[in-house]
């Protein structure tokens, strides 16, 4: 990685290690990002936008420190200069300063290493992913979110991808990113997943007779 981080600030997006993104890059100062990354090291950090984001997106509102980044591992280019992009998450990092000197958004990066799992952790961590594909499976009362969990995955996997790919708020998903190891992510995602069946199971205020 160059000393520098190119950012990507979305208010809906939040990248995990080893989990697939595709994107679309259409605003000039994105196309530029791309560009430059493409021609060093293929790498951009995802970073979330705080909310209130939607005043200042046009300039460089504040995002969360906390990001994780990909490198591009496919790209399409159109005519018009914009980008279809395949990321492939890699690092978690914690923002230390940005530089201001180019169009888009860089960082100098902390990266976060996320901790090897000792076997009490490793086994804990089984029997949250047998919890999840329970949550997640045919018949399951998941509130509308359906996944499979191909059982090919490895549990690191498998448990960043749900929380990447399933039906949570960006600032829940952000709050699983920012987990200190995939223990703790996957716990904190079996609550999610519960919580939501709850929810579902809440008759609503218009479900509730007078």
């Amino acid at each position: 990685m160059s000393d520098l981080l190119p950012l990507f600030p979305l208010p809906n997006v939040v990248l995990f290690p080893n989990v697939f993104l595709a994107l679309h890059i259409f605003e000039p100062r994105y196309r530029e990002l791309v560009a430059d990354a493409l021609s060093a090291d293929r790498m951009i950090g995802m970073v979330l936008l705080r909310p209130g984001w939607e005043a200042e997106y046009e300039g460089r509102p504040p995002v969360f420190d906390v990001g994780c980044s990909g490198v591009i591992t496919h790209v399409e280019r159109h005519t018009d200069g914009r980008y279809n992009i395949v990321l492939r998450g890699l690092d978690k990092f914690r923002i230390l300063s940005e530089d201001d000197s180019r169009s888009y958004r860089r960082a100098s990066v902390d990266l976060l290493p996320e901790p090897a799992l000792a076997p009490p952790e490793r086994e804990a961590v089984r029997r949250q992913r047998a919890r999840l594909e329970s949550l997640l499976g045919p018949g399951s009362e998941s509130g509308g979110v359906e996944a499979r969990t191909p059982q090919a995955m490895s549990d690191d996997d498998l448990v960043n991808a749900l929380a990447q790919y399933l039906d949570f708020e960006p600032l829940e998903k952000q709050a699983l990113l920012e987990r200190p190891c995939l223990r703790t992510r996957a716990a904190s995602l079996v609550e999610l997943l519960e919580m939501k069946i709850i929810t579902a199971r809440t008759p609503g205020p218009s479900n509730v007779a007078h």
